[in-house]
């Protein structure tokens, strides 16, 4: 065996090793918890590597850049985990505008009402009108939700707004 066919062998080995991980590391999560043989396997495998998350209007989109707090210290009734936020497309306006819906819901296991809810809303606007005791934008990066009223335990608050893409939302405070 010359030196030119080993080089040749060990550079062979060494990408398709390199090939193997990156396939284990996309496709292995679904392999071994089940989805890899779920309808939209293909589409989900495709977001996974793209990032877009819209694979069929029967997927409810979830916000991926919620933080979820896993510690409470004792004594606090609630926190900004409480809260989650839930948006997907709907049908889009006459006019072609995209549309979406979010829903806001409290779901604080202590029972506690949730008020003074600020999302991370960016530079949120909407060609749709959106009732301002629901949701507004007060500045930058800084929308209110019920009009700063209390969010009753187990209650949701929805509105749809129209843009050319979603917006990312995240609950930035909360007042307990």
């Amino acid at each position: 065996m010359t030196s030119q066919s080993l080089k040749r062998r060990t550079r062979i080995g060494l990408t398709s090793a390199v090939f193997t991980f990156f396939l284990l590391f996309i496709i292995g999560p679904e392999f071994f918890t089940g989805r890899l043989i779920g309808p939209n396997f293909m589409a989900e495998a495709n977001s996974a590597v793209t990032g877009n998350t819209n694979v069929g209007p029967h997927r409810k989109l979830l916000n991926q850049g919620n933080e979820v707090e896993t510690n409470r210290i004792w004594g606090d009734k609630c926190s900004k985990s409480d809260i989650v936020i839930n948006q997907g497309p709907t049908a889009p306006l006459p006019s072609g505008i995209p549309t979406y819906t979010v829903e806001i819901m409290n779901v604080c296991v202590s029972g506690c009402d949730i008020s003074g809810i600020h999302l991370s809303c960016g530079w949120f606007s909407s060609a749709r009108l959106i009732n301002p005791r629901i949701f507004k934008r007060l500045h930058f990066d800084d929308c209110l939700v019920n009009d700063g009223k209390p969010l009753i335990n187990g209650h949701t608050i929805s509105f749809q707004y129209a843009n050319t893409f979603r917006y990312p939302l995240s609950v930035s405070s909360v007042v307990c």
